[in-house]
């Protein structure tokens, strides 16, 4: 056997070497095939790109079933008792129930003394929540649980113990302050055509329902740095709190008057254990006598409620222009 030559050695090293090189390749080719799972390989002989098969959305049949189910839950109900308005057995279909509204005695005084005391209910629990806040917010931190128990009071203490306590209050104002100036305070609280002890009482109710929407609001929003801003800028603290904070609240006070609004309207204990005839009072009264009309009165009650929210809700999404304007207006020119 001729002996091999440094030349025919080192060429059968690189065979060698490339058909180990060429193996490697192999095995990591199926590897990263293997990895990819199922894949539309066609056209891989061809030099076409290889497509991933797209996969399709599947139907979610249970969301429409809730939807509906839903639906006809809150919807159901308001046709039942829109037909029991409508229709009088004998008579056919009429609509009496509804055009006597405006002059059945009450209506109107009724609806308007609610409005009113949900206006004033709503002005007088964001006078006192919102200033609270945003002092705790900015200076006073470690003060929020105590503010936080101090209005979730009211959802522990049960309507007919709250007004029990108030009308034991009002019965021993004025046997214990006839010879002050406070008795005529007693008596101007319980005014029949605005009762104030009306709104002292749902502002009490309310303010649970105003802390959470007005916490979730300030959370939301990067307060010190706002107010930092503004103040560098020569803002006083009046305009920063008109001009910078609530407009960036808009969403959360619309929330508070949303919640305040619909409790004011259909709240039924307080106001008939005190004596005075707000729309739910009224509603409950008339109900024995004529029936059809209560039912149409609490229909439309509903319709202008989903109204009134509707506006507010819209309120609260409507973009401020206050917002957007620079704190620098304020700014005193030397």
């Amino acid at each position: 056997m001729a002996a091999m030559t440094p030349t025919s050695r080192y060429t059968e090293g690189a065979e060698t070497r490339q058909d180990a090189q060429d193996a490697q390749d192999a095995q990591d080719a199926q590897g990263s095939q293997d990895a990819r799972g199922p894949q539309d390989v066609r056209g891989a002989g061809t030099g076409a790109p290889a497509r991933t098969t797209a996969r399709r959305p599947r139907p979610r049949i249970w969301r429409g079933a809730v939807l509906a189910l839903a639906g006809a839950y809150f919807i159901v109900p308001l046709v039942a008792s829109f037909v029991f308005t409508v229709h009088v057995p004998g008579r056919g279909i009429t609509f009496e129930a509804y055009t006597e509204l405006l002059s059945a005695d009450g209506f109107t005084e009724s609806l308007l003394l609610s409005l009113g005391l949900a206006a004033a209910t709503i002005a007088l629990s964001l006078l006192l929540a919102v200033p609270a806040l945003v002092a705790v917010r900015i200076g006073s931190p470690r003060l929020r649980p105590v503010v936080e128990v101090m209005c979730m009071l009211p959802l522990v203490v049960p309507p007919i113990a709250l007004v029990t306590g108030i009308t034991t209050v009002l019965r021993w104002g004025p046997d214990h302050l006839s010879r002050t100036p406070l008795y005529q305070t007693f008596i101007a609280v319980q005014n029949e055509n605005f009762p104030i002890v009306l709104v002292l009482a749902y502002t009490v109710l309310a303010l649970p329902f105003v802390y959470r929407s007005l916490d979730a609001g300030l959370r939301a929003v990067d307060v010190p740095t706002l107010i930092e801003a503004a103040r560098s800028c020569g803002a006083s603290w009046p305009y920063v709190v008109l001009r910078v904070l609530l407009p960036n609240l808009r969403a959360s006070l619309a929330s508070a008057g949303f919640l305040t609004l619909a409790l004011v309207l259909g709240e039924f204990t307080i106001a008939s254990f005190l004596g005075f005839r707000p729309f739910a009072v009224w509603i409950v009264s008339i109900s024995g006598a004529q029936a059809r009309m209560s039912v149409a009165v609490s229909i439309l009650s509903l319709l202008i409620t989903w109204l009134l929210l509707i506006a507010l809700s819209r309120a609260g999404t409507t973009p401020s222009t206050a917002a957007a304007a620079p704190a620098t207006t304020s700014r005193k020119e030397p």
